[in-house]
């Protein structure tokens, strides 16, 4: 396949990818116009007051001009007034639902003293205690739904970032059977290697690095062990990788490289290939969009794209093989160079949690340090469950049959020392009524299949809920707990 056919879509096909990559975003309001952001904001900005003051302020000069003899337009068949706290209080909420309510009884009480046709009238109260109610039922259901669309925001972004690292899974699973298939007898490692390879490279100067506020001068870890490994997978001869600083929407290029391969050459960061490359986030080469990129002395040059679309580095490849220069080399390069960018991401609190459990798996330490964060940022309540059998031939059968039995969504730790067997479960968004709920089905299926309860097959239960404790050591005292010393 020819150089032209390559891009940058990291989940493979022979089309043409788009020109920019789409990042999944969960909104809860729909895809809305500019127009109607500004009238159904996601969330309240600190100029609301000052936004509910100058709208009520708008809505009763609209009423004066209107009817001046009836300012604030109580002597009409519908009290239209109102409908001005109405939208306050569903676009802020109660508070500020409340101000304008307050906005309105000052007005009155202005018209009462000012204007001579409504000196004699009497203070309107059922007019305004119902306006006041209708206020206070419209707000708290602005609240309500508020609050469940920041917490479904956030149980999005956590859902999503699973999801990108799941298919980069899936994508090097396949690749790495296919490349088993071809280049088994030529290629000294695996492409399982090259992922343990990589994590290791990301976090190793996670395990190294100072405490959280120390300033470190290290931008990218590893970055040497990682262009040579890297050329050797993809078969790369002169590259060099530059870190990217500063805001997403305006990455500034470090023209020093952290590292580099091969003959030095001149990097121009106002290259036509690296401009394409900071625009679109995906690999680019002199044909990659279908026409030849102007003013470049590069090759390609490949992003270092995180999960959440953070460009942290640049790759600028200025010589590699020409049969190398094809869509399946290309596609792994920026694979790997993205399963090393989340490792980067997530190293400082892996870092924690495998400091604390020595033997904690990756993802598993990953997920630990993500849910508890989430946890105390949304209030998303997330538990892991530590279920500790006999090591015997009878209860491995039980062991095996409950660790089979997981949601899709938890992610499971397998633990054997030579008395006891230990099944941790780590229970996404599930709080004390989930875990009651997973208890209660796993002792239905032991019984439905072999007839016991969890006291009958003698199957302890420790229960941790994230948030209380730090990662890292609450995490070891479940294990302490089930009888597992780390």
């Amino acid at each position: 396949m020819s150089a032209a056919n390559a891009t940058g879509n990291p989940h493979g096909g022979s089309g043409p990818a788009p020109a920019s990559p789409r990042s999944r975003q969960a909104n809860p309001f729909g895809h809305l116009s500019t127009v109607r952001r500004l009238v159904a904001p996601a969330a309240a900005r600190p100029i609301s007051v000052v936004e509910t003051i100058v709208f009520m302020l708008i809505v009763l000069a609209l009423a004066w001009h209107f009817d001046r003899n009836d300012p604030l337009l109580l002597h009409a068949d519908f009290p239209w007034l109102w409908f001005g706290p109405l939208i306050v209080a569903l676009r802020y909420g109660t508070l500020l639902g409340l101000l304008a309510n307050a906005l309105m009884i000052g007005a009155w009480q202005c018209v009462a003293h000012l204007h001579p046709a409504a000196a004699g009238e009497a203070w309107p109260l059922q007019r305004f205690a119902g306006g006041l109610l209708q206020t206070i039922v419209v707000g708290h259901f602005g609240d309500t739904w508020g609050a469940r669309a920041t917490r479904a925001n956030a149980l999005n972004d956590y859902l999503n970032d699973r999801l990108v690292a799941i298919t980069k899974s899936h994508y090097l699973m396949r690749l790495s059977h296919e490349r088993l298939e071809k280049d088994l007898l030529s290629k000294p490692t695996t492409l399982r290697d090259s992922i343990t390879e990589l994590r290791r490279l990301s976090l190793a100067h996670g395990f190294d690095a100072p405490p959280q506020g120390v300033a470190s001068t290290v931008r990218l870890p590893g970055a040497h062990a990682l262009l040579e490994f890297v050329a050797q997978a993809c078969q790369i001869e002169v590259a060099a990788l530059y870190p990217v600083e500063g805001a997403t929407n305006s990455p500034a290029i470090v023209c020093e490289p952290v590292a580099r391969l091969g003959d030095a050459f001149d990097f121009d960061p106002r290259d036509g290939l690296v401009a394409r490359a900071l625009k679109t986030k995906c690999i680019a080469h002199p044909k990659s969009s279908g026409d030849v990129a102007p003013n470049t002395a590069l090759l390609v040059v490949a992003p270092v794209v995180c999960a959440d679309g953070r460009l942290i580095a640049l790759l600028a490849i200025k010589r590699m093989p020409f049969l190398s220069l094809n869509f399946d080399n290309l596609q792994l390069l920026l694979v790997l160079l993205g399963y090393y960018a989340d490792g980067v991401e997530h190293a400082a609190c892996v870092r924690d949690v495998v400091a604390a459990v020595p033997a904690c798996p990756y993802e598993f330490a990953l997920d630990v340090a993500r849910l508890t964060r989430l946890q105390r940022e949304s209030g998303i309540a997330s538990s892991a469950v530590a279920l500790v059998f006999q090591h015997d031939e009878a209860d491995d059968s039980l062991f095996e049959h409950v660790m089979r039995g997981r949601r899709s969504l938890d992610l499971i730790w397998p633990l054997k020392t030579p008395t006891q067997s230990v099944l941790v479960n780590l229970m996404p968004a599930t709080d004390t009524a989930g875990v009651d709920g997973y208890l209660a089905r796993v002792e239905a299926s032991l019984d439905a299949q072999f007839g016991l309860d969890l006291e009958g097959a003698r199957i302890g239960v420790h229960t941790l809920h994230l948030g209380s404790l730090e990662p890292g050591p609450a995490l070891q005292r479940l294990l302490k707990g089930s009888g597992i010393h780390v």
